[in-house]
């Protein structure tokens, strides 16, 4: 059955808000978009809802955030630098009455799963270590990627690694909503060898999206540039140093693109500490920067330089992370950060980072992230006060999840 919904602002993404707009539904699928008056109106007695004072929009794409860490929340505290942070999550992670039974885990993460929901989003890519809890994001009703992260700085075999990594996805199922990839954690944290063996897997087609840390902290540029620091210390102290690895002698962007690494299905995660240099390369190779402003402030690392990210020419994509460095899973308090650090970004720009752009950079922008006939009709309505004057501007200056209803609600 088609639906008529109508409303005071109608955001397409790739077009200008459309004031006065419509959208036509018809079962799971956008139909059509346009203003002024709906079509068939006569027809679709009973079936126009008229949103009134709201901003239709696609939901938005968190493009990086580690659910199953859900249960961390609000128990790894601040840091003043990034080793300390890790090591403070890696200590309640590991000791035996810190850890969170099953049922937990899968209770936090059903809640966060909600939270998510609740605040807009309806597209995400997930990290995860263990595969947990695959059929509760099915259940929720959203759509996504799952990164099977790993990691292993000293390693023998890495083409072996990534095979059993390669069977444990393959054994998994995601269900009809949900991707299943590798993802490999970060330079300081991954052999160069299983770097390669994840880039030749991903060769044919080049269509399964991968995701990596990269620029996060000083410590992880100290570590490649010179083989020394915060990094070393720790893989030392853990039993995970590989005496034979020799430092690159540059910085993560750079090592990776040496490693044949970055091409548009790969994700660059916070990016905190690249150079112009940096982002030009990535933009060059097609890949996608996700930024995290909140969490990287958390953790220690300092904010992110967004205005040098949107004017670089690099496709920018936003997430929260995981709730063990932010208060809540609202992606609209992101785009509010991101306003605040680089304010002459134009706010549709900002809008197309929370949508269209992780979509995309998740290979799912087929389906998501703009309003457009053929489209899911994973629409969310914003509550805004009436006579708004610019709707973008206001979208990405902090929206609450009461102001968020879905037109749609996701479900099981």
């Amino acid at each position: 059955m088609r639906r008529v919904y109508r409303a005071a602002w109608v955001l397409p993404i790739d077009a200008p808000p459309i004031r006065d707009g419509w959208v036509v539904i018809d079962g799971e699928h956008i139909v059509d978009v346009g203003q002024g008056a709906a079509p068939d109106l006569a027809e679709a007695a009973g079936a126009l809802t008229d949103l009134g004072s709201a901003a239709v929009m696609p939901a938005l794409t968190n493009a990086h955030t580690h659910l199953e860490l859900s249960w961390l929340r609000g128990r790894v505290p601040p840091g003043n630098n990034f080793i300390t942070w890790v090591t403070d999550q890696m200590r309640l992670r590991l000791s035996p009455g810190g850890q969170a039974d099953d049922q937990a885990v899968r209770a936090a993460m059903r809640a966060a799963l909600d939270e998510m929901t609740r605040s807009g989003t309806g597209v995400a890519g997930d990290i995860s270590n263990s595969l947990a809890g695959l059929d509760l994001l099915e259940c929720s009703g959203l759509a996504g990627v799952v990164f099977h992260e790993i990691l292993k700085f000293d390693v023998t075999d890495a083409d072996a690694f990534v095979a059993r990594a390669r069977e444990r996805i393959d054994r998994s199922s995601g269900g009809p909503r949900w991707r299943l990839s590798l993802a490999p954690h970060a330079p300081y944290s991954v052999s160069p060898g299983t770097f390669e063996a994840i880039r030749a897997w991903r060769e044919p087609g080049r269509e399964i999206p991968t995701a990596v840390h990269v620029g996060e902290s000083p410590e992880e540029m100290e570590l490649l540039a010179t083989g020394r620091g915060g990094w070393r210390t720790m893989l030392e102290h853990l039993c995970a140093w590989n005496p034979g690895w020799v430092a690159p002698g540059c910085g993560p962007v750079e090592y990776l693109d040496r490693l044949g690494f970055w091409d548009p299905r790969t994700l660059a995660v916070h990016g905190v500490q690249v150079s112009d240099r940096d982002l030009a390369l990535l933009a060059t190779r097609g890949a996608t920067l996700v930024t995290c402003p909140r969490s990287n402030v958390y953790v220690g690392v300092g904010d992110p330089p967004a205005a040098r990210f949107f004017a670089s020419g690099v496709r920018v994509a936003v997430g929260t992370d995981s709730l063990a460095s932010v208060p809540d899973l609202n992606l609209f308090s992101e785009l509010a950060e991101l306003r605040r650090l680089a304010p002459a970004v134009r706010p549709r720009d900002l809008l197309a980072s929370a949508t269209v752009n992780g979509a995309a950079a998740l290979g799912l922008d087929d389906r998501f992230g703009t309003i457009a006939p053929g489209k899911r009709a994973a629409l969310i309505a914003v509550a805004v006060p009436a006579g708004v004057p610019d709707v973008e501007q206001y979208l990405v200056s902090g929206i609450s999840p009461e102001q968020v209803s879905w037109i749609a609600p996701p479900s099981c």
